[in-house]
């Protein structure tokens, strides 16, 4: 069995009040300081079958435009998440299984670009705007029971389970994978940067902070007491865990290395989210500007605040 990670942005970031202020909020946390940030998802090949873990941004995705306020920079394009997918030797045709961690459309951004594949999503997340439409949608009920200490999980095949993990969105989910005496935690939004695992901190994104408190405890438990590769979608950590198999230890972190400087460029006129990246374009809003919207507005597909957005 191999993992792979599919990467298609870079040189990113995300703030300490973004990254860390869940539960304490912004005001208690330094904004200059700024963690490296990408974008990746992965890839199980068992030999027998080709199953992804979640299908990044949409193509076509403005990059954003970050400036000293920005609370998170998703990053520069490497390449659409399709083309990272076939450089890795891979043809579309192939993948029989997409496990989807949650609706955001970072994570299900290119599902349609799999029709040969059952999707799997827990059934919490069936009905999200990110998924209307498609076809081959598997909900998923978690009927095998606990994994260790996570009380609900399904076996997708073998050494490949999908844990229930709710608290980012109703519907998230955390893939465990288990080889050669490994655990590999493949996570959408569990943290966005390793140093908020070890410093046992929240993002300032989610549905329900109560469960997301759960699901983080759950999954420090587990990696303090099983030797995990810790695998996110956020940052560089995620595929640098990946390619040098590093085990989490809870009581050592790593040295943190800075992010690089902001890369500024001439905006268009559009904003986009960087928690879901939807768009917005005041052409195909009667004209309005997204510096004249309302303080309140929020996100229509994700429910975030206008903070939340860079220039496109």
């Amino acid at each position: 069995m191999e993992i792979k990670a599919v990467k298609f942005r870079k040189d990113g970031f995300y703030t300490q009040p973004f990254a860390f202020s869940g539960e304490e909020g912004m005001a208690a946390f330094d904004k200059n300081v700024r963690y490296r940030g990408s974008l990746q998802n992965y890839l199980i090949d068992t030999g027998s079958e080709v199953i992804l873990v979640d299908t990044g941004l949409p193509a076509g995705t403005p990059e954003e435009s970050p400036d000293e306020n920005s609370l998170a920079f998703t990053g520069l394009d490497i390449s659409t998440y399709v083309q990272a997918f076939e450089n890795l030797g891979y043809k579309k045709e192939q993948v029989t299984k997409i496990l989807l961690t949650h609706r955001h459309a970072d994570h299900s951004g290119e599902l349609k670009s799999f029709p040969n594949a059952k999707i799997y999503v827990n059934e919490d997340e069936i009905g999200a705007d990110e998924l209307k439409g498609l076809p081959n949608l598997v909900p998923v009920k978690f009927t095998d029971g606990a994994f260790f200490n996570f009380p609900e999980s399904q076996t997708i095949c073998e050494g490949v389970h999908f844990i229930k993990a709710k608290g980012h969105t109703n519907g998230n989910s955390i893939v465990i994978v288990e080889n050669d005496g490994l655990f590999y935690m493949l996570h959408g939004d569990i943290t966005y940067v390793d140093e908020a695992l070890y410093q046992n901190k929240l993002s300032v994104v989610f549905d329900n902070k109560d469960e997301a408190r759960k699901t983080l405890d759950r999954v420090r438990e587990f990696v303090s007491k099983h030797p995990t590769v810790y695998c996110g979608t956020h940052t560089p950590q995620g595929y640098e865990n990946l390619e040098g198999k590093k085990i989490i230890d809870l009581a050592n972190p790593p040295e943190t290395i800075p992010a690089g400087e902001i890369v500024f460029k001439t905006a268009s006129g559009k904003y986009v989210c960087s928690i879901c990246g939807f768009v917005y374009d005041p052409a195909e809003n009667g004209g309005v500007k997204f510096e004249d919207l309302p303080a309140d507005w929020k996100c229509p597909r994700c429910k975030q605040g206008k903070d939340k957005f860079n220039k496109a």
